[in-house]
């Protein structure tokens, strides 16, 4: 096996030393040297296949140029939750901002909850974006390492971490008064479980306002909650049937599983939308592929995701960066899933 081509052989080759090496590649703007030896250094680089060690730079310039991603699983022990494609648009930008800015991204999922804190230490991240709702120990966990953190989809209130998210009660409220504006009163609500502060429940608050607005019941039979996935929205229709409430609408809090609620519902002998409407939330693009196509209510997840890591890019390299907190737009789209009783 050869050996790693190493910057003191790029030196020799480029006729320079292993500093002005480093100048270059790290465009040390400072430094007195010529466009001739910068050629010099690049043609070097290019004939012996040089791979700078990322390591041995990070050990230089204090960074190690890399981000960390935390993101949901369907359930502790199972995958990660990319059949959502919530999650893979998000993560996309991320990555691609991310590259775009010289930096790497490290995935995780929440079961390394208790020891994500010796991951930042041991590859030396220098930012996280966290993802969801997680204990509070593990929020308190990683502000004590000092590393910069931004949340996203986040009700933590800790005013360490940047914040990025939408109004999620909002978007529930808007969902369920479409419904009711269309002439429906026995609306389910299908959600993934809801937890105290999670965008579920503040959707669900959002649910809740739409309907006591209106002057209307709610009715708990009518509520629906699982995993979030199309496996859960095919299992919530069986569901609704089985329970005989009648409803004429659901409003479901994430796409994936209002698609699956729609396949459910046809297989349980139900037309969409003349015998049930559905609205969904985050206009991901099964919605609209969809059949029918799903009106939902459209959250910018690629802004979201472009956003998380220009902020924890900015935070890293500038510490005393004012705490960050943007709420971005929500709109109901109009499609074909819902029908005017």
């Amino acid at each position: 096996m050869s050996r790693r081509v190493n910057i003191s052989d790029v030196a020799k080759e480029a006729g320079v030393s292993t500093a002005t090496i480093s100048y270059v590649l790290n465009h040390k703007a400072t430094e007195s040297i010529s466009a001739e030896t910068e050629e010099r250094v690049y043609a070097a680089i290019k004939k012996l296949d040089y791979v700078p060690n990322l390591s041995a730079r990070s050990l230089v310039s204090k960074r190690s140029n890399m981000i960390g991603v935390v993101i949901p699983q369907t359930e502790p022990g199972k995958e990660f939750m990319f059949s959502n494609p919530y999650y893979g648009e998000f993560l996309s930008n991320v990555e691609y901002t991310a590259r775009k800015n010289g930096y790497h991204v490290l995935i995780s999922g929440t079961e390394a909850n208790q020891s994500y804190i010796n991951v930042a230490k041991n590859r030396g991240l220098d930012g996280i974006v966290i993802v969801g709702m997680y204990p509070d120990e593990f929020y308190m966990e990683l502000k004590q390492s000092q590393v910069p953190i931004v949340m996203v989809d986040s009700y933590c209130n800790e005013h360490y971490f940047h914040n990025i998210g939408i109004n999620d009660r909002n978007g529930g409220y808007l969902a369920t008064q479409h419904l009711i504006n269309n002439g429906h009163h026995k609306i389910a609500f299908v959600s993934g479980k809801i937890r105290e502060e999670g965008v579920n429940y503040k959707r669900f608050l959002g649910y809740q306002d739409a309907m006591k607005e209106a002057g209307l019941e709610i009715n708990p039979s009518s509520i629906y909650t699982g995993n979030v996935s199309h496996e859960y929205g095919i299992e919530a229709a069986k569901l609704m049937i089985e329970n005989g409430q009648n409803e004429t609408a659901a409003f479901v809090t994430a796409d994936i599983m209002a698609v699956g609620l729609i396949k459910g519902l046809k297989q349980q002998g139900q037309r969409i939308p003349e015998d049930v409407s559905v609205v969904g939330f985050d206009d991901v693009y099964l919605a609209n592929i969809s059949d029918p196509s799903l009106t939902t209510i459209r959250q910018n997840i690629a802004e979201k995701g472009n956003l998380a890591a220009e902020v924890i890019i900015e935070a890293a390299t500038n510490k005393n960066m004012t705490k960050r907190d943007i709420i971005l737009p929500i709109e109901v789209v109009e499609r074909q899933s819902v029908r005017k009783l």
